[in-house]
């Protein structure tokens, strides 16, 4: 058995669904964004950070979260900026290396999140039947905010099966729930700005992932 991947998911999937002791079944979360060095590698350690800091379990209930990016700058490390923005908020910036979204990212993700609209969109003219299941990041937010958390499956059922009926309900919502601005689903590329904006974006992206990973965990970040 091989040790955890510090660079993507916590677990090789074929290894989640077989290992002793760990959920058969996964769900994973794709961030992306355009080089996959600035917001993309922001968002994947922010969601893993959340998702550690309120379940306590480096194995999340069988969620894997990973990043790429529509041009991305494969093999390269993340932003000098964006490892800041990361240990200002406690996260693991370590190991990262830039991906290039691929048609296998995307058939394997149940829920695809994006910085931007555009994004969204070039996601979703790849095929695999994403649409259902591709958000901008503030987009999802937005509809996870409307979701009941008591029509969600309860957490004994398993954290897979309550993640797959969020992102059902979040898209039948869609349609319904517009964002007031066609700029409010965006967020915007700090790619060569200056450290104080990144942490804009980086506090930015921390603001719109709280309410889902409190969706996903049923537990609220820690005051």
């Amino acid at each position: 058995m091989t040790a955890p991947d510090a660079g993507r998911g916590i677990w090789d999937g074929e290894e989640t669904r077989t290992f002793t002791g760990l959920p058969r079944d996964t769900f994973r979360i794709l961030h992306v964004s355009t080089g996959n060095v600035c917001r993309s590698p922001i968002t994947e350690r922010l969601t893993r950070h959340a998702l550690a800091d309120r379940l306590g379990d480096p194995l999340w209930g069988g969620l894997v979260v990973e990043s790429a990016g529509t041009w991305g700058h494969e093999g390269a490390p993340m932003e000098a900026n964006a490892e800041a923005v990361l240990a200002d908020f406690g996260a693991d910036a370590s190991g990262f290396t830039g991906r290039e979204l691929l048609d296998d990212h995307v058939i394997r993700a149940d829920l695809v999140l994006t910085a931007t609209r555009d994004h969204r969109a070039q996601v979703i003219s790849m095929g695999h039947s994403a649409g259902l299941r591709t958000f901008t990041l503030k987009e999802f937010t937005r509809l996870v905010r409307a979701i009941d958390p008591t029509t969600l499956p309860p957490l004994e059922e398993g954290m897979v099966v309550r993640a797959r009926a969020l992102v059902r309900a979040a898209a039948a919502l869609r349609g319904w729930l517009l964002a007031p601005t066609a700029e409010a689903d965006e967020v915007y590329d700090p790619y060569g700005a200056p450290l104080p904006f990144f942490r804009s974006v980086g506090d930015e992206i921390n603001q719109a992932l709280d309410p889902v990973v409190t969706a996903l965990t049923g537990v609220p970040a820690r005051a």
